[in-house]
């Protein structure tokens, strides 16, 4: 089992931030803000397929994960209230969230499904977070000339998501969730969020005249493509998940931790005096 804490961030996200908040790139500001537009919904989602796989554990097995399930829980929900903030000066920015309710009307198709389901779908999704979320802690270049409080949201959000990676997996196989079914999910959820990414990130764009600038692609090619790149570094990562003994502790939470332990001052855990 994971010891999961729930933190509360200590940061000021009521005060307005500049339109291009990640060092004034074009390109990366519009990818993280299209990240961000899709937590909330969801966060949501992954929260009710961990509570509903936990739900359908046998009595040992559901006293077992519970402490992390409640984490899990927290740490989740935590996200979609800074994430929800956040959006908010985005929406008074003037950009529009398509991904979100594109989401919410794709969430329908499991209502009354086999809890198994979306739980297979959350592992993907916790996966490709896990993957970005190492990437950048390895990389805190990428937020270079961040406004100082946003880069803390994303690093803290990252040092989260690296932390509980297992539990959403581990519930899935708990109840007998196949590999099959796990690799279909991850294919068509690979597909999906790949294009829900790239479509709301081209929409931040256009919306702030960015799109057919030179500088935002030659930002995108480095960011994704470049020598250090996301899409370069965490290729072979993403591929691993197809293997039948993978499981998400084979990457390690290193990052994670130090960043954690060297920056306590930035949150405190939920109940702590």
């Amino acid at each position: 089992m994971t010891e999961l804490v729930v933190r509360r961030l200590l940061i000021d996200l009521e005060t307005p931030f500049e339109r291009h908040w990640c060092g004034g790139d074009a390109f990366r500001t519009a990818f993280f803000n299209a990240l961000s537009m899709s937590f909330p919904v969801g966060e949501q989602f992954f929260i009710d397929a961990v509570r509903d796989g936990h739900k359908a554990m046998p009595p040992e097995q559901h006293a077992q994960f519970a402490d992390e399930v409640r984490g899990f829980i927290g740490q989740e929900a935590t996200h979609r209230r800074i994430h929800a903030l956040f959006n908010g000066h985005l929406e008074k920015q003037g950009l529009v969230n398509e991904w979100a309710p594109r989401a919410q009307e794709r969430m329908k198709l499991f209502a009354n499904a086999d809890p198994r389901h979306p739980l297979a779908v959350t592992t993907a999704n916790e996966h490709f977070t896990a993957l970005l979320a190492e990437w950048l802690l390895a990389h805190p270049e990428t937020l270079a000339g961040a406004e100082p409080r946003l880069a803390t949201m994303w690093q803290w959000h990252c040092a989260e998501e690296a932390e509980h990676k297992n539990t959403a997996f581990d519930i899935y196989q708990a109840l007998g969730g196949n590999h099959e079914w796990r690799i279909t999910w991850f294919r068509r959820i690979t597909l999906v969020f790949l294009g829900d990414t790239l479509r709301q990130t081209a929409l931040n764009l256009r919306h702030n005249g960015m799109l057919w600038k030179w500088s935002t692609w030659a930002s995108a090619a480095r960011t994704l493509f470049g020598k250090r790149g996301l899409v370069r570094e965490t290729w072979r990562p993403w591929r691993e998940y197809l293997r039948r003994d993978f499981h998400p502790s084979q990457h390690g939470t290193d990052l994670s931790e130090r960043w954690l332990a060297e920056h306590s001052n930035v949150y405190t855990p939920v109940g702590a005096r």
